[in-house]
């Protein structure tokens, strides 16, 4: 059981890494984004690319959250041609994209093989402590990254970018280059969630393109909804509860006896029925977002 949570903990902390980067980009930008697992995958295909070349391991981390703030910023440039529906629905054809380059391409990342026996963290240790140290590692930097976003959504930063979701016409009329913003939250939400996907990788020591399908951006999707759209520490509660409904369901197979795709299907079923049901009952989700308000008094 302890090894369980450990690994809900792990998974869940790595994930609300991701869900803080989406929502910094839906969530306060208001940017609907649906191809997130692309700039997760970079991350994850960084460090997989690196130990396959025999590189050091942080040079797969530069590199990954390099390359994913640059690929969001061609995202965001988008924005430019495409009006929000669209603009959506080329996030998802990107994304896709990129997982059939991984797929096809042998010569870049072993293709449909994937990269496996990727050094983890805390190597050198073994058993339930090593999954403690790694807990307490992705733990810290989810704390870093919640401290970040938090910082960047009461500065100038985030103001621009709610006034962006809010009232579009009225920041260009104010001056703000909408397109310059959309690229701003587009390459620091990127960077985040390719943060997220190097850990994952360290963490099951493999990345192929199988963990590049569109149910991980879904899941993402359901944590903010489930969490809260806006409010940075209402997903981190999203992911938690998520994961432990995901993968907690993981035990029904022991009394069921269902086959592996029965069951996974059933868990992606559950979690669509709470994502409806928070879209129909709850719409602020867990833990609402709070705007500050500022009275004509300037109080």
């Amino acid at each position: 059981m302890l090894d369980f949570l450990l690994y809900v903990g792990i998974v869940a902390s790595i994930y609300g890494i991701a869900a803080i980067s989406l929502n910094l980009q839906a969530g306060v930008g208001g940017l609907l984004n649906f191809g997130q697992v692309a700039f997760f995958g970079l991350g994850a295909y960084g460090v997989g690319i690196a130990s396959h070349r025999g590189l050091p391991l942080w040079m797969g981390v530069v590199g990954g959250i390099v390359a994913a703030a640059l690929a969001g910023a061609a995202v965001g440039r988008l924005g430019r041609t495409l009006l929000a529906d669209y603009w959506a629905i080329a996030t998802l054809a990107l994304a896709e994209l990129l997982r059939l380059v991984f797929l096809n391409e042998e010569w870049l990342a072993r293709g449909a093989d994937g990269i496996g026996s990727i050094p983890g963290l805390w190597g050198a240790v073994s058993g339930t402590w090593r999954d403690v140290a790694i807990l307490a590692t992705v733990v810290s930097i989810l704390v870093v990254v919640y401290l970040v976003a938090e910082r960047l959504t009461k500065v100038q930063f985030g103001r621009v970018a709610r006034l962006m979701r809010e009232q579009p016409n009225l920041a260009a009329a104010l001056g703000y280059d909408i397109v310059k913003v959309k690229v701003r939250v587009m390459m620091v939400g990127a960077a985040i969630a390719a943060t997220g996907g190097a850990l994952l990788t360290t963490y099951i020591s493999f990345i192929g393109p199988g963990q590049l399908l569109p149910v991980d951006t879904f899941l993402v999707w359901a944590i903010i909804v489930v969490g809260g759209m806006g409010n940075h520490l209402g997903v981190i509660v999203g992911a938690v509860v998520v994961n432990l409904i995901y993968l907690g369901t993981r035990f029904a197979n022991d009394y069921a006896k269902l086959d592996a795709n029965t069951a996974a299907s059933l868990r992606l079923l559950l979690v669509g029925l709470i994502l409806m049901a928070f879209l129909m009952f709850r719409t602020n989700g867990l833990v609402p977002e709070r705007l500050r308000t500022v009275d004509a008094d300037g109080g």
